[in-house]
């Protein structure tokens, strides 16, 4: 299902307390490009026709007959005016409908232009967050991550959509079009940043209780930059080496959490859950919910539903001395 998101969403949304805004209008890549002029167009458009239908409804009402004229008698010059009037009117109307239809046509045919590109991404939505796995011809390259997307400046990725329970929509505002995930079928969009920024996205399709709290990040940066973080996301987890971080992942690896949670390099191999291999190194968590800091994750550990209401994340049974050595374990993984 392919569909332009709606252009009146002129929102612009702090993300928490970090980078990343949202605006149809702040475009910065060519497919959102696209959408912002025929935006500007439209606006244009209807503004100066609502301007000319006004103008016209002031002129009607100010025509006065005088009190002792004929209500029924008609003039053939005012006649043959208003036919002309009326004709002329009919076909500008004509004119700018199919003139804005071509326009929505040339812009449709810019968001869907897939162009050559090396990144493949396949994005599955999830109730309520994004799971995204970058893939590789080369099965040791491949490696899945959530709710962050980095991809290098200037750069066509194309992004395969599924989902994995009910309809989501995939929406970057600054960088392209809305394109729905839909369950049983796989939908590509592609998208392109032109210059460095973190781009916020959302879920644009309600799909459940916290659809409003199912966002994410594309950060888009230097391809040296690109290169040096997906070399590090491919590696496993670093063994941690201080006492507490130790800790921290044995009571990881003797809770529930490796039934749903994979890390890398670890026993834990849960995949229903996002990959926390290199948890500590996302801007948030939560899809967006919230900062990743280290009282964040605590935060969300202890109380998952209290953060994020309805969150398929159980509440885990901890100890009062457990819950540091565990956040702090979770925030070391960069």
């Amino acid at each position: 299902m392919r569909r332009i998101g709606p252009f009146l969403v002129l929102a612009l949304l702090p993300l928490g307390g970090c980078q990343g805004w949202q605006s149809a209008l702040d475009a910065h890549g060519p497919a959102a490009g696209a959408l912002a002029r025929m935006f500007w167009i439209f606006v244009a458009v209807l503004a100066t026709v609502w301007v000319l239908t006004m103008i016209a409804l002031v002129l009607a009402l100010r025509r006065r007959r005088a009190p002792d004229a004929d209500p029924l008698a008609t003039d053939p010059g005012t006649e043959r005016r208003m036919t002309v009037t009326i004709s002329i009117a009919i076909a500008l109307t004509l004119v700018t409908v199919v003139s804005l239809t071509g326009l929505s046509y040339a812009a449709q045919k810019v968001l869907f232009a897939h162009k050559d590109g090396g990144l493949s991404l396949l994005v599955k939505g999830q109730q309520w967050w994004w799971q995204v796995t970058y893939e590789d011809a080369q099965p040791n390259r491949v490696f899945t991550t959530a709710n962050e997307i980095h991809i290098p400046v200037g750069e066509p990725v194309l992004i395969k959509l599924e989902s994995s329970d009910v309809i989501h929509s995939f929406w970057v505002p600054s960088l392209t079009g809305k394109m729905d995930a839909i369950t049983g079928r796989q939908n590509q969009i592609q998208i392109q940043a032109d210059r460095p920024g973190v781009y916020r996205g959302q879920c644009a399709e309600y799909c459940g209780l916290q659809h409003a709290h199912m966002g994410l990040l594309v950060v888009a940066e230097s391809k040296e930059d690109f290169e040096r973080w997906r070399e590090q996301q491919i590696s496993s987890a670093i063994p941690p080496t201080d006492d507490e971080r130790q800790r921290g992942m044995e009571i990881f690896m003797s809770k529930p959490c490796v039934m749903c949670h994979q890390i890398r390099g670890t026993d834990a191999g849960g995949k229903v859950a996002p990959d926390l291999t290199h948890v500590g190194s996302r801007r948030t968590i939560g899809a967006g919910t919230l900062e990743t800091t280290r009282g964040n994750i605590a935060a969300w550990i202890v109380d998952p539903h209290g953060v994020k209401p309805g969150v398929n994340m159980p509440t885990i049974q901890l100890d009062p001395d457990e819950v540091q050595p565990l956040a702090t374990y979770l925030e070391g993984l960069k």
